[in-house]
């Protein structure tokens, strides 16, 4: 089934949805619930328009919904619409409300009209709309339904209230359908509208996210167990915290859900530690598998004045490091255990010696970055400059690696609104596509690489991408580019970048400057008043400088004030 492309059709929005469950039949129809198949197998015999307004609540925020704001032309009467809803139970009419739902469907005026009174005589009656809540709370703490609340109010009496019912149920279908719960059906539309499109993969109807049912529960019980916990962090719940953290599996075999797990209890550590609980924090990092969790273990080790078995720690992560920032985070903090320890300094190491340029400029007095200052300052006739941070050396390599990167490889990808595989970010991304990235690397050898990333510009024009910023990269910085960066620095640039997506697709400096006429170039960090380098900055600067990239960094200073 052909998903819909424009919006001549006004039932666009069905048909999609029409094709995500038809997507989701195929290809996990072996995991779902009685629940899931009776809905699909059933929502086809509703009348369009019931179907309709069904889809249009879906693909709105929240659950409730007043009759007199679903105007749709294509649907027509919405009661007309809901009523086979309601008797299947899809749809709730006249539902009971709390006062904090009421609040959430009503405007300030007709909320007047039904507490006009009692407003009064609290003196709330001018008062903004989540004040007047916090008054009436104490005095209507039932909830009831929606006819009672509006009992004699004629304006509000005439209208009707909805509440749609299957939630969790749309959720699990575009959690299976996406592979994640950050897309929405949104996404549809928006491709509809040609604002995001996605290149063609080739892949089996097998091809799918999840491969049992538990996968499926284990990812809505994490989703679940994350949301409580950033409920109960904001409003200071630290019982319901430790609930949600007992809660977490200990460990699964899925890769991938393993790695959720990690970055969840990451959290939950990172919070303990916010607020000094130091034993919690130990406990989430030590069983987190997330990346940085065993750096963050040492730090709390040291915060907590247990320094020897920081330095133990640090002594084993020292001889396999996970990664250059740990390597970097460790080298660090050594000296500074060890002077805790023995009271013994070492001298720090100290990164590359990469020139450092002092600049001047007056106070701003527009709305420009300081990056965009300095770019304006240093730009010449023959000598333009570009902003491009993380964005140009990324896009190099996303158009000449397009291949690799949209590779068929089994798992990667499993739906059509996908910007990148499935396993971009795991161990194993570089080596399962090894023959596709080895034959991008020969062309920097060949000189072939020019023809490719500029054909791939031209061919693959605002298809998303995660390494292509196409709302940055125009023809003119392009061609640029290609001719002033040397094919060695580009292999030097990309080697590392595929060595650790992860960590490597940022940090990489402000500015770029080129002089065509010569053929060079030169990357330019930007620090304001006060800024410093990052880490992440302080690794990318070390590794051009030592491989003889043109780099520098840019402190810029504002005039004293004189005293008066």
């Amino acid at each position: 089934m052909a998903v819909i492309t424009t919006f001549e059709d006004p039932w666009y929005y069905l048909k999609n949805f029409h094709f995500v469950l038809d997507w989701v039949a195929q290809r996990y129809g072996d995991l779902l619930i009685p629940a899931e198949s009776e809905f699909i197998t059933s929502f086809g015999d509703l009348p369009e328009n019931s179907r309709g307004l069904l889809v249009r609540m879906v693909m709105r925020k929240g659950e409730l919904f007043r009759a007199s704001k679903l105007r749709y032309t294509e649907i027509g009467s919405p009661s007309a619409a809901a009523k086979p809803l309601v008797e299947r139970g899809w749809l709730s009419q006249n539902p009971v409300l709390s006062l904090d739902e009421l609040f959430c469907l009503l405007n300030k005026k007709e909320l007047s009209d039904i507490f006009g009174r009692q407003l009064a005589d609290t003196g709330g009656t001018t008062a903004r709309k989540a004040m007047q809540l916090e008054l009436l709370r104490p005095l209507f703490a039932a909830s009831q339904a929606f006819s009672a609340w509006t009992d004699g109010n004629t304006p509000l009496s005439t209208d009707t209230v909805y509440r749609e019912n299957i939630s969790l149920l749309s959720d699990r279908f575009r959690l299976m359908f996406f592979g994640n719960l950050r897309q929405d059906w949104s996404e549809l539309v928006l491709r509809d509208a040609g604002i995001y499109t996605y290149e063609k993969v080739e892949f089996s109807p097998s091809s799918r996210a999840f491969h049992t049912r538990e996968d499926v529960n284990a990812y809505l019980d994490l989703q679940c167990c994350k949301e409580q916990m950033l409920d109960a962090i904001l409003m200071n719940k630290p019982a319901k915290i430790d609930a949600m953290q007992e809660a977490i599996p200990a460990r699964f075999d899925n890769p991938w859900l393993e790695a959720r797990r990690g970055k969840l209890l990451f959290q939950i550590g990172q919070h303990h530690e916010r607020e000094q609980n130091w034993p919690q924090a130990l406990d989430c990092y030590k069983a987190s598998p997330h990346t940085g969790a065993r750096s963050r273990r040492i730090r709390v080790l040291e915060r907590s004045g247990q320094y020897q078995a920081a330095i133990e720690l640090a002594r084993s992560a020292l001889l396999a490091p996970e990664n250059e920032a740990e390597h970097q985070t460790l080298l660090r903090m050594m000296p500074r255990l060890l002077r805790q320890v023995d009271g013994v300094k070492i001298a720090r190491r100290r990164r590359c010696s990469v020139p450092e340029t002092r600049l001047t400029l007056p106070t701003p007095q527009t709305w420009l970055s300081v990056e965009e200052e300095v770019r304006l300052f240093i730009e010449k006739p023959d000598a333009p400059a570009f902003y491009v941070e993380n964005t140009l050396m990324n896009s190099l390599f996303g158009l000449l690696f397009w291949e690799a990167i949209f590779a068929a490889i089994p798992g990667a990808f499993f739906h059509p609104f996908q910007q990148a595989p499935s396993d971009l970010l795991s161990a194993n991304f570089y080596a399962s596509r090894r023959p596709q990235f080895d034959a991008g690397f020969r062309q920097l050898d060949s000189g072939q690489y020019k023809e490719t990333i500029l054909r791939n510009f031209e061919l693959k024009a605002g298809l998303q991408c995660s390494f292509v910023a196409w709302g940055l990269l125009t023809k003119e910085l392009l061609t640029m580019a290609l001719a002033c960066i040397p094919a060695s620095h580009l292999f030097i640039a990309f080697d590392r970048l595929r060595k650790d997506f992860r960590e490597n697709r940022s940090g990489l400096p402000d500015l770029i400057q080129f002089w065509p006429e010569d053929q060079r170039y030169k990357m330019i960090e930007v620090k304001g008043p006060g800024d410093r380098l990052q880490d992440n900055q302080v690794r990318w600067l070390d590794y051009c400088h030592a491989h003889h990239m043109p780099v520098g960094v840019c402190y810029v200073q504002r005039p004293s004030i004189a005293e008066p």
